[in-house]
C-alpha cells in the first residue's frame, strides 16, 4: 500500500527522566471544571453535566517552543491545566478504574480565542474556532504516575513575564480525575494515547506578542512557551 500524500508525522511528547516518547492520539478538554474560573466567565458552578470539547493532536506545542501569536484574534488568553495521558480505554468507565488507564500527567495550556468562543458562544454554535486551532495545546514531558505525587491534590499556578495570573489547587475540580475519565467514557471509547485536560482554575486573561508564559503543577512538572 502506498500513500497517495505524505504521511503526517505522529505528535509525541517527551516522558520526563527517559529516552522514551508518549504518541499522542487525541486531546479531549473539559470545560468549567473550577467553581471560581466558571463564576469569572459569568456561569454557575454547580455540577452539571461536564462541558467537553476537542483539539487536534498536532495543536500540542512542547514546552521551551516560541509560537506566533495566533491568526483570526485580537484576545488570546492562557488557561493552565493537570493533562491526563492514558495508557489505556474503553467506555463505561467506573470512577474507581479511572487511575488504572492513567499511564501519567503533564502541564498544559488551554489556549483559547476568547473573541471568537464568545462569538460561537452568542451564536450558538460549536467553539471549535476559539479553541482547536494550531498551537493551541502547550504540553510539557509526561511524568508517570508512580512519579507524580498526588495529583488530585497539587498545586497549580501560571506566570505571564514572571507575574503570577492563575494559582489554585487540583483538589478544587468541580469533577474528580475519576469522575472525569468515567463522564467522558459514555460519550467515546477511550484508548491508549488519548490526552485529557482537566479544566482550569480563576484567573484566565490575554497574552500578546512578546509575553513568556510559566505554568505548573506540584509534583508533575512545569511548562514554558513563548509568544512570538
Amino acid at each position: 500500500m502506498t500513500f497517495v500524500i505524505p504521511q503526517p508525522d505522529c505528535t509525541s511528547l517527551p516522558v520526563a527522566n527517559s529516552e522514551h516518547v508518549f504518541p499522542v492520539r487525541r486531546i479531549f478538554c473539559i470545560g468549567r471544571n473550577y467553581a471560581e474560573h466558571t463564576r469569572e466567565m459569568g456561569g454557575s458552578p454547580e455540577k452539571t453535566p461536564p462541558v467537553f470539547f476537542t483539539k487536534p493532536a498536532d495543536a500540542i506545542v512542547q514546552s521551551g517552543s516560541a509560537i506566533d501569536y495566533p491568526q483570526a484574534t485580537r484576545d488570546l488568553h492562557h488557561e493552565v491545566e493537570l493533562v491526563l495521558a492514558l495508557k489505556s480505554g474503553g467506555t463505561d468507565i467506573a470512577p474507581d478504574d479511572a487511575d488504572a488507564c492513567i499511564y501519567g500527567y503533564a502541564v498544559g495550556i488551554d489556549f483559547t480565542r476568547r473573541d471568537l468562543q464568545k462569538a460561537a458562544k452568542d451564536a450558538g454554535a460549536p467553539w471549535d474556532v476559539g479553541k482547536a486551532f494550531d498551537n493551541s495545546a502547550p504540553c510539557s514531558a509526561i511524568v508517570r504516575a508512580d512519579a507524580a505525587g498526588n495529583p488530585a491534590n497539587a498545586d497549580i499556578w501560571l506566570k505571564v513575564n514572571g507575574e503570577t495570573r492563575q494559582s489554585s489547587n487540583t483538589s478544587k475540580m468541580i469533577w474528580s480525575i475519576g469522575e472525569t475519565v468515567a463522564a467522558l467514557s459514555r460519550l467515546f471509547e477511550l484508548k491508549a494515547g488519548d490526552l485529557i485536560y482537566t479544566g482550569t482554575p480563576e484567573g484566565v486573561a490575554a497574552v500578546t506578542s512578546g509575553d513568556r508564559i510559566e505554568a505548573g503543577v506540584s509534583n508533575v512538572g512545569e511548562l514554558t512557551v513563548a509568544i512570538r
